[in-house]
C-alpha cells in the first residue's frame, strides 16, 4: 500500500488482480428470511464460507505471499494458527511453490489440522494456544530465515481482504451498510476501506459496523481509548475472532473507516448458525456467523440494504454438534425444566400427559430424590422438551403452572 493507514482503490484494484488468481467470486445471496426479520429493506450475505479453504483468509495471504521476492521465496514461510488462516497460508504457498510451516496449538481440531496438512504444509504442534504457537513461529523465523506470514496486521493482508468488497459493490452496488466479524481487524480493515473509497468515489455513504463476540471484544475499549488494548479473554466459541488486542495497522483503518462496533454473546452465535442452517442451508463457523448473530439480536440498526460477510465456514463437527444442541436451547427449542413433584405414584404420568397435551416432545427425563434441596416427601423430575420456539415453550410452562407444578427453567 502507498500508506498503511490510508489505502487508496489503486491498491485494493491491484490486489484483486492478484487475489483472482486462486480465489474464487464467492456468492451474494439475497437472505428472504433476514430481511424479514430485521425489517431492513434487503439483506445481503457474502458466502465467503463457500471460499476454497473455506474461509476469506487466502485472500489476504496469497497477496501478501505474492509479494515474496525470489530470495524470499527460496527461504519459505511460516505462520501460526488454529485453524482457517493455516489453512490460507498452506494453499496460498503450494500454489506459489513455497515451502511452509505452520505452528498450531496441541489440541487444534483434527479437520483443520488435516487441511492444512493436506495442502502441502509441515504442521508442527506447539503449546496449548494460539499464543504460544505464535512464539515458536517467531522464535522459527528468527533461526531459519523463513518469511512470518501474519494473520492480519500488514498492509498487504488487508489489501486482499478488501478484496470482497469490491465483488460485493459490483454485484449489488445498493447495498448502504455492511456487517463484518472482527477478530485482529484485517477483514474489516480491508472491506472498510475498499467500501467507504468506493462510495465516496460515488458521491454516496456507506456504513460499515463491526462485530465481535463479548468474551473477546479488544476494539470497544481500544477505540474509546484511542488506542489499541490488551484484554483478558475469556472462553468462546468464535474462535476464528478470538484476539486479545487489535493489530496496530488494522486499528488505524478501523478507527478513521468503522462506523461503530458492537459485541454478540454466545447463545446470540449458537442461534445465528442454527438459523444459516436451517433456513439458508449454509454451514458457517461461529466466527463467521457473527454478523447475522448481531442482526437477529437487534444489536444494529437495520435499515436499507444491508449486507454482512459470513467469513467462514471451518466447523469441527462436534463443536457443531454442541452448536446445535445450544442453539436449539438458547432459541427456547430445547427447554429443560426441573419440575418438584409430591413423592407418590402416577406424578411422571401426569406431567407426561400435560406436556403430550400442549404437543411437545420430552426426549429425556432424569428423576431424583438425592438433591440437597429437596424435602423428605418430594422428587424432581429434570425433563428434556423439544418444542417450536419461544411462544411453544411458554405454552407448555403455563400448562405446567396451570396444574399447580413447581419447576425451574435450566439442568441440574
Amino acid at each position: 500500500m502507498t500508506n498503511a493507514a490510508a489505502p487508496t482503490m489503486v491498491d485494493f484494484e491491484r490486489a484483486r488482480e492478484i487475489v483472482a488468481r486462486v480465489a474464487q467470486p464467492t456468492p451474494l445471496q439475497t437472505s428472504r428470511f433476514l430481511t424479514e426479520l430485521t425489517g431492513a429493506d434487503q439483506v445481503f450475505m457474502k458466502c465467503e464460507n463457500l471460499q476454497r479453504t473455506g474461509s476469506y483468509k487466502l485472500r489476504g495471504a496469497y497477496h501478501r505471499m505474492s509479494q515474496l521476492s525470489a530470495q524470499e521465496r527460496e527461504r519459505g514461510v511460516v505462520a501460526a494458527s488454529a485453524g482457517n488462516h493455516a489453512q490460507g497460508v498452506a494453499f496460498a504457498a503450494r500454489e506459489l511453490g513455497i515451502t511452509a510451516t505452520i505452528y498450531m496449538p496441541k489440541g487444534v481440531a483434527l479437520p483443520k489440522l488435516q487441511a492444512t496438512r493436506n495442502y502441502g504444509a509441515r504442521v508442527v504442534l506447539e503449546g496449548h494456544s494460539v499464543e504460544e504457537a505464535l512464539r515458536a513461529a517467531n522464535e522459527f523465523s528468527a533461526s531459519s530465515g523463513a518469511v512470518f506470514i501474519p494473520p492480519f496486521d500488514h498492509e498487504a493482508v488487508i489489501a486482499g481482504q478488501g478484496t470482497i468488497a469490491l465483488e460485493m459493490l459490483e454485484e449489488a452496488p445498493e447495498i448502504e451498510t455492511i456487517v463484518v466479524p472482527i477478530g485482529g481487524g484485517g477483514l474489516i480493515a480491508g472491506v472498510a476501506a475498499a467500501a467507504k473509497i468506493w462510495a465516496a468515489e460515488r458521491g454516496r455513504k456507506m456504513r460499515i459496523i463491526g462485530v465481535q463476540a463479548e468474551n473477546a471484544a479488544p476494539y470497544p475499549p481500544s477505540l474509546e481509548a484511542g488506542k489499541p488494548l490488551t484484554i483478558k479473554t475469556r472462553p468462546t466459541i468464535a474462535d476464528g475472532i478470538a484476539v486479545a488486542r487489535p493489530g496496530t495497522l488494522n486499528f488505524a483503518v478501523i478507527k478513521d473507516y468503522v462506523d461503530e462496533v458492537v459485541t454478540v454473546s454466545e447463545d446470540d452465535l449458537s442461534r445465528a448458525i442454527l438459523l444459516l442452517l436451517e433456513r439458508a442451508k449454509l454451514v458457517v463457523e461461529p466466527a463467521g456467523a457473527a454478523g447475522v448473530a448481531a442482526m437477529v439480536a437487534g444489536k444494529i440498526s437495520c435499515s436499507g440494504s444491508i449486507a454482512t460477510i459470513l467469513s467462514g465456514g471451518n466447523i469441527d463437527p462436534m463443536l457443531m454438534q454442541r452448536v446445535i444442541s445450544h442453539g436449539l436451547a438458547a432459541s427456547d427449542r430445547y427447554l429443560k425444566l426441573r419440575v418438584m413433584l409430591p413423592d407418590r405414584p402416577g406424578q411422571l404420568a401426569r406431567v407426561a400427559e400435560i406436556v403430550s397435551a400442549a404437543d411437545a416432545n420430552v426426549v429425556e427425563v432424569l428423576h431424583t430424590r438425592h438433591d440437597g434441596g429437596l424435602q423428605i416427601n418430594e422428587v424432581e423430575l429434570e425433563l428434556h422438551i423439544e418444542t417450536r420456539g419461544v411462544e411453544h415453550a411458554e405454552e407448555v410452562i403455563r400448562a405446567l403452572s396451570d396444574e399447580g407444578f413447581k419447576f425451574r427453567r435450566g439442568a441440574r
